[in-house]
């Protein structure tokens, strides 16, 4: 039997001060007083992404009215408590969803609107990699991009969980997907889930522009880019672009900053749009999470979606798992796991 949770006394993972992994360390936090509108999630995993390992660093500011120096942006578990206005979630009810921080921890306290149910069927330890990657994905590339049927889509870091997610859903609304990665191993992996065209971006002197335009339908380029690059890329990326073509970019490892030839995008009629998930309002994260459930939760149970697991670290094991993400040797998404 599962003991009971005591709310003053939660295990979590806390960032000591900022520098390397060793720096994260098992702590106890006290959750707040429950809100009416909030329900309380016990926790069986937390998702890891990139923007942990910038927070871990000291370069990422804790949204406000998150647990301090506890990082993660994403949970799979059961609903534990819920408020006395919550209309929309019952205790037992398996839930996943994204947070503005806090994530490392066995319980936290969310509102029930920014919950979204666990896919029939799906177990709680796989569902926690549904969340960031899959509502980053679906967001950028179809609300804000308008990626359509039959429309090309490039994916700069196809490995990556947001790139995987995206490779997915392009596939089941009909798009065309066309992939880089610097990993030869993950462009074939990749191409398991269904990717039509792989590009090794290799060093700087490769021409994968020059690939990604052959590999599009007529030579015409790519009608969306959903950049999880950045700067890096950015001259080459330009010159993959079809005439009205729709840039995302949603992160920027390879750089903040880019050059870039302006003209080339107004001949091109072409657009580029920033995105970031985590810093927007509450109200905006529930709409998002109540769209997602509404839209794209029937495509896991109908088996055409899956969350894309690399390896699953016990929570105990988050150094690890940080130093493990540092060596970009994973293909789909980092897990903890809480006992």
């Amino acid at each position: 039997m599962t003991p009971s949770l005591d709310p003053a006394s939660i295990r979590a993972i806390r960032i000591r001060e900022p520098g390397e992994p060793e720096v994260l360390e098992p702590a106890r936090i006290e959750l707040p007083p429950l809100l009416p509108h909030e329900v309380r999630v016990r926790v069986r995993a937390s998702g890891l992404n990139r923007a942990d390992l910038l927070e871990r660093r000291g370069g990422h500011v804790p949204q406000p009215g998150t647990p301090p120096g506890i990082p993660g942006l994403e949970y799979a578990g059961v609903v534990d408590a819920v408020g006395a206005a919550c209309t929309l979630r019952d205790v037992g009810d398996p839930v996943m969803g994204i947070v503005g921080g806090g994530g490392y921890a066995e319980a936290l306290h969310v509102s029930e609107r920014e919950t979204i149910r666990v896919p029939e069927g799906m177990d709680l330890v796989e569902a926690a990699a549904i969340p960031e990657a899959f509502l980053t994905a679906w967001d950028a590339t179809f609300r804000q991009a308008g990626l359509a049927p039959g429309e090309t889509l490039l994916i700069h870091a196809v490995g990556s969980g947001v790139g995987t997610a995206a490779l997915q859903l392009a596939r089941w609304a009909g798009a065309r997907v066309i992939g880089t990665s610097r990993t030869a191993d993950k462009l074939e992996e990749a191409r398991e889930l269904g990717l039509g065209c792989a590009v090794l971006t290799g060093d700087e002197s490769t021409d994968w522009a020059a690939e990604v335009r052959a590999g599009s339908p007529d030579g015409r380029g790519v009608d969306v880019v959903l950049d999880l690059v950045g700067g890096g890329y950015a001259s080459r990326t330009l010159e993959t672009l079809a005439q009205g073509a729709r840039w995302i970019v949603v992160g920027i490892p390879s750089g903040r900053e880019a050059r870039l030839d302006l003209r080339g995008l107004m001949m091109r009629r072409a657009s580029i749009r920033g995105t970031m998930l985590r810093s927007r309002p509450s109200e905006e994260k529930a709409e998002l999470a109540r769209s997602f459930e509404d839209t794209v939760l029937n495509g896991f149970e109908e088996g055409a979606l899956r969350p894309v697991i690399d390896r699953v670290f016990p929570s105990e094991e988050t150094v690890e798992a940080h130093r493990y993400m540092e060596s970009n040797r994973n293909f789909g998404k980092i897990l903890l796991a809480w006992s």
